[in-house]
């Protein structure tokens, strides 16, 4: 793709905008769910598609193998992608890579995967951007809150998306309570240092789930899916300090640990079928990723990490989520998308069909 000029939006991404033009802030009128597909409920071959919309709205245009736009979530869905993850910020800045995933724009987004059959997972971070392993901050809003307050703000906050997605037709299956927490939500009250406290706001998190629909199924995640030790001293705390959850969540990036993934995908095998068997949960690997100019390797590591989920014992590995397939580095910076810079799917997009 060009990048030295912008592109006219396309008459998709015009239709978008106009009719999240016409939504109303805080809009949560029903939308008739009977007309949206049945989604299949076998393994999930998921995206994680936070920016796909910001892409859509500043012109961004997805191509498919013979040069002919096309929707992005259609394009994902040729390509075997049955469920997408959607990040949720408090109150984002309009910043194209840093901001957006408003509630608003996460109902819209639900809305249009529904329409297609997809599954849904809701991925709370409790922040107004990025909540990650290295930040874990508070939402400006809830700076100065109390210990309470802030459980109240999780209850709240969950509560209030859950229910606008659920207005709009749409029941997510799963929704994930805080984003990649190895140290914890929230600091410093949600530290892993006061690890009481942080169960507490998981299950303010939890309970406000169940309360809008007890069938959806809520993760806690942890990053390093390939770390066992990590794993074992987070959930051995949870349990201890009676956190609730109903799966155990995982990333896993060799990239970002700087090794082959051959060198570590024994490891990830070997940690997620020991969360099976140590605490009776299922898993799934909510976030993946590799290269995309290493498009072969990254074809390979997706094929081996869905083998690997797939064949934990009694159906107990859920399915696997690859993190903004669509993010092209043309327009995001992220080098660890599945898209090439002309625009199209790259070949380890093909991994979701073939395994």
């Amino acid at each position: 793709m060009n990048t030295s000029a912008p592109k006219p939006f396309h008459p998709f991404t015009l239709a978008v905008i106009a009719a999240l033009a016409l939504v109303p802030y805080g809009c949560t009128k029903p939308i008739d769910p009977v007309s949206y597909p049945v989604p299949d409920t076998g393994f999930v071959k998921g995206g994680d598609i936070g920016w796909l919309s910001q892409q859509e709205a500043t012109g961004y245009t997805f191509y498919d193998s013979t040069q002919t736009i096309r929707d992005g979530l259609d394009l994902l869905q040729d390509y075997g992608i049955n469920t997408v993850r959607l990040r949720v910020f408090v109150n984002p800045s309009n910043h194209k890579i840093d901001g957006h995933c408003s509630k608003e724009e996460t109902v819209a987004m639900a809305v249009r995967a529904a329409q297609r059959g997809m599954r849904v997972m809701i991925n709370f971070h409790y922040s107004d951007s990025w909540a990650d392993p290295a930040k874990q901050n508070k939402p400006a809003a809830w700076a100065n809150h109390s210990f309470s307050e802030l459980k109240d703000d999780v209850y709240a906050h969950t509560h209030e998306v859950l229910s606008a997605v659920k207005a709009a037709g749409v029941t997510p299956a799963w929704v994930q309570i805080g984003n990649e927490i190895p140290g914890g939500m929230l600091w410093p009250e949600g530290s892993t240092d006061n690890f009481g406290q942080l169960a507490q706001l998981i299950n303010a998190g939890y309970d406000a789930t169940k309360a809008v629909d007890s069938a959806i199924r809520v993760i806690v995640h942890v990053d390093q899916g390939n770390n066992n030790g990590r794993f074992r001293w987070f959930f051995d705390n949870a349990v201890t300090h009676n956190m609730k959850f109903d799966i155990i969540g995982a990333s896993y990036y060799p990239y970002w640990l700087g090794t082959p993934y051959e060198e570590t995908i024994d490891d990830l095998e070997f940690n997620l079928n020991d969360m099976v068997s140590r605490y009776n949960r299922d898993v799934f690997l909510v976030e993946i990723g590799g290269d995309y100019t290493e498009e072969q390797r990254t074809y390979d590591m997706l094929g081996a990490a869905m083998d690997i989920v797939r064949n934990i014992p009694n159906d107990r590995g859920l399915g696997v989520i690859y993190w903004e397939p669509t993010g092209a580095k043309p327009w995001s910076g992220y080098q660890l998308s599945a898209w090439r810079s002309d625009g199209t799917p790259s070949r380890a997009m093909k991994a979701f069909l073939d395994f």
